[in-house]
This record gives structure tokens, C-alpha cells and sequence, in this order.
């Protein structure tokens, strides 16, 4: 194999990977002083400005041994990740149980679709942000907050992609399976459900996004334990290599949600009407 050929085979990874490898000797160099000192031959006393104190910026070896001390020393972090986790779950899960249902509905039935669509649109363009003081006023400021906050975000995307994903299948496959005698429930199980599984995935993504965003923001109104309110504890310690490891967890975990998502809908791309004909 010659390198052009392995060059473009993993042309993705080498770009990605070359691209994240200069970002970090940037960084480690601002932290260090490298390019201070690098161009204060050139420039005289202004490369001092390039000459970043740590405590502000700290940086990526400072970061990494940060993180193993956190995960693998003392393993202080878990906790924290695992409250987080349980109410992205439970927050997320409760979207995708009540928005795919309600979308799919709206995007069936005109009444649905003119019931729900106020309010899709009115919530789409407010920061849900905003409700946060009402939402301790009614449910308090524990566990019961974040998960509302973490719901009041993502259920709007699987709301919105679900109602779009069934107003986009195409009238002439309705008409043929009416032509049928098919059932409603066959032409959604057969039909409906296929050719939205796409849409579904996208508004996860989405989700997964606002999830994370949820997480942190929810956690600062009287956490002591999540992703959140650690890294709201030590930015204002001045712990800037523990704040960045809170932001990059975060970062990781929703890289890694999309990329499940993005191999399961690989995965179902089959289930789509047409499919098999475009594969062939």
C-alpha cells in the first residue's frame, strides 16, 4: 500500500488528528511562554502579551494530569459524572418518550398538528433558560430542577423533528397504501416509522447538545454534586485545569452519544422506503 493510498483511506482521521494536535501546541506554548519567548527577538516587549499567566489558561499537560489524578487517583470525579448522567437520562428520557409520541401525532392529524404547533414554535423561540426561577419555585432547587431543565431543552428538537420528519413522507405512498386497505397502524409501522427514523435521529442529536447545556446549567442553582456545578466551583477557585476538565467530560460524552447515534442510524438507513432500491 503506497501513501497515497493509505493517505486517503484515513484522509478524515490524519486532517482531524493534525488539526487537534496543533490547537494543543499552541496552547501548551501560551501556557509555557514559548511564543513570548519565540518572537520577542522580532517584536521586542509586545510578545510579552502572548505570555500568558496559567492560572487563567492552565494547559493540556497540566489538563491531562489533572484528569488522571480525578478519574484514576482519586477517582473524585465519578460521582460527579454519575449524577450527571442520571439526569441526562432521565431528563432525555422522558423528551423521547413524549416527544417522538406527540410529533408523530401532530404530524398525522391536522387538529394535532394545529393544537401543538403554538406552542412548538413559541417554546422554539424562547430560552428555556429563562423558566429556571419559576422552575425552583415549583418543583425546588434538587434533583427534580436539573431534570426539568434538561427536559424543557431537548424535548423541542425531538418535538420539531418528529412533526417535520412525518409532514415530509411522500402523499403517493399514503395513497398506495390506502389503495391497499392498509390500516393506520400498518402504513405507520410499514411507512411512517421508516421513512422518520432519519428525522428522529437528527432531533436526538440535537438533543444530546441541549442535554449537555442542561446539565450544566441546571446544576448551578443549589447542586453539590454534578459535572456542573464542579466546574462552577473551581473557575471560581481559579482551578482552571479542573474547569477544563469538567468541559472536556462533558465534550466527550456528547462526541460520544452522536457517534452511537450516528452508527445507529447507519444501521436502520435500511428501514427507509426506497432504500433498497437506491442500494441497488
Amino acid at each position: 500500500m503506497n501513501r497515497a493510498t493509505l493517505y486517503s483511506r484515513n484522509e478524515r482521521f490524519i486532517l482531524g488528528a493534525g488539526m487537534v494536535l496543533a490547537i494543543l501546541v499552541v496552547w501548551q506554548g501560551l501556557a509555557m511562554g514559548w511564543w513570548a519567548d519565540l518572537l520577542s527577538p522580532i517584536v521586542g516587549a509586545g510578545a510579552e502579551k502572548l505570555r500568558v499567566r496559567p492560572i487563567f489558561i492552565s494547559s493540556p499537560v497540566a489538563v491531562a494530569t489533572k484528569a488522571w489524578q480525578m478519574y484514576l487517583v482519586t477517582g473524585e470525579i465519578w460521582k460527579h459524572i454519575g449524577l450527571s448522567a442520571l439526569e441526562i437520562l432521565v431528563g432525555l428520557g422522558c423528551a423521547i418518550v413524549t416527544g417522538i409520541p406527540l410529533g408523530l401525532w401532530a404530524g398525522r392529524s391536522r387538529y394535532g398538528s394545529y393544537a401543538l404547533e403554538p406552542f412548538m414554535a413559541a417554546l422554539n423561540a424562547t430560552p428555556q433558560v429563562a423558566f429556571l426561577p419559576l422552575i425552583v419555585l415549583w418543583v425546588g432547587a434538587g434533583f427534580g430542577c436539573r431534570v426539568v431543565v434538561i427536559y424543557l431543552l431537548t424535548v423541542i428538537p425531538i418535538l420539531i423533528n418528529a412533526h417535520a420528519a412525518v409532514r415530509t413522507i411522500d402523499p403517493r405512498l399514503e395513497k398506495v397504501a390506502k389503495s391497499f386497505s392498509a390500516s393506520e397502524w400498518r402504513f405507520f409501522t410499514s411507512i411512517v416509522l421508516p421513512a422518520s427514523t432519519p428525522f428522529l435521529l437528527a432531533g436526538l442529536r440535537l438533543a444530546i447538545g441541549r442535554a449537555m447545556i442542561g446539565v450544566v446549567v441546571g446544576e448551578l442553582y443549589g447542586a453539590s454534586t454534578g459535572v456542573g456545578i464542579m466546574i462552577n466551583k473551581a473557575g471560581s477557585l481559579f482551578q482552571t485545569d479542573v474547569v477544563f476538565v469538567g468541559v472536556f467530560t462533558i465534550v466527550f460524552a456528547g462526541l460520544l452519544l452522536t457517534e452511537l447515534l450516528r452508527r445507529l442510524e447507519r444501521r436502520v438507513e435500511i428501514w427507509r422506503p426506497g432504500s433498497h432500491e437506491q442500494a441497488s
